[in-house]
Formats: C-alpha cells, structure tokens, sequence
C-alpha cells in the first residue's frame, strides 16, 4: 500500500501553523503532489486546488496564459514553470503557487527533451526553482522522484 500523506505531513502542520494556503498546477506527475497534499487528513484548510495541465491546450485554458507570455517562454525552463506557479498562485488567492513540468519517460517530449527531466517552482513569499535531470526512463519512477522532490521544495520555501 502507497501512503501518499507520509511526505506532506510536515508540510500541512508548517502551512496550518501558519495559516497559508498552496495552489499546484503540475503535469508529469499527474496530480501526485495534489494527491499527497490532500490525503491529510484537514487538507481544506491549507489546500486551495489544483490542475494537471498536461498538455498545452491544457496549460493555455486551465491557467489563462495569454499567447505573448506562452511565446516568451520556452518549456521546461524554470521561467516558464516559474510563471505556471506563480499564475496558479493569483488565481486561486493562495500564499504559495507550486508548478511541476516534465518527462517521466518513457520517452521524451515533442519539445526534444529526453525523459527523466522536470523543473518545479515555488512561488510565493519565497520564489525557488530546481530542475532535475536523472536520464532515466521509468515513467512511475519519475513520476514518484519528482512529486517527492516538489514536496521537498515547498518544504525548503516555509523553512526560509
């Protein structure tokens, strides 16, 4: 059995102690992050919402990114993802935004990125990035490393 709350323990106390809220938007790891936040138990009174914007017809319509921001951006670079954290963030009003993009395998993207990379962002009262690169193509695998590592960098964002 999967314990999908083990990793965001810490981090649903860190955001009700504090009172704020996250927003997700992410897309490789099709809605694990959202999954983990949400399998606390009190999730509602930090958890916002989320999206999986998959696919860029998704990012364009579940985000609003207008045509000149999507144009000035090239995927999976952090001032894209950064820009999906920190849309997602205004508009569902929380504290913080977290953004995942990525290619968990087996094969890359339509873009030529080869599978096993991501880039996540935090944005909020504290803006961070991390782009990972594992070359590996085990789609599950990625799936799970990447959420994790997404938690972990909200974690690193409330400890700041």
């Amino acid at each position: 059995m999967i314990h999908l709350a083990g990793p965001a323990n810490a981090l649903a106390d860190l955001l009700k102690a504090r009172k704020e809220t996250i927003a997700v938007a992410e897309s490789s790891t099709g809605g694990l992050i959202s999954a983990s936040l949400l399998a606390v138990p009190g999730a509602s009174a930090y958890y916002l919402g989320g999206t999986v914007i998959y696919t860029i017809k998704a990012r364009n319509e579940l985000l609003g990114l207008s045509k000149d921001a999507l144009k000035a951006q090239t995927p999976l670079t952090e001032a894209y993802v950064s820009l999906c954290a920190r849309t997602i963030r205004e508009k569902l009003g929380a504290t913080w935004g977290l953004a995942e993009l990525g290619a968990t395998g087996p094969a890359g993207t339509s873009y030529g990125h080869p599978p096993g990379i991501c880039v996540l962002a935090i944005e909020g009262p504290v803006s961070l990035t991390l782009r990972i690169e594992n070359g590996s193509s085990d789609r599950e695998a990625n799936m799970w490393a990447f959420a994790h590592a997404g938690l972990d960098l909200l974690h690193q964002a409330l400890r700041r």
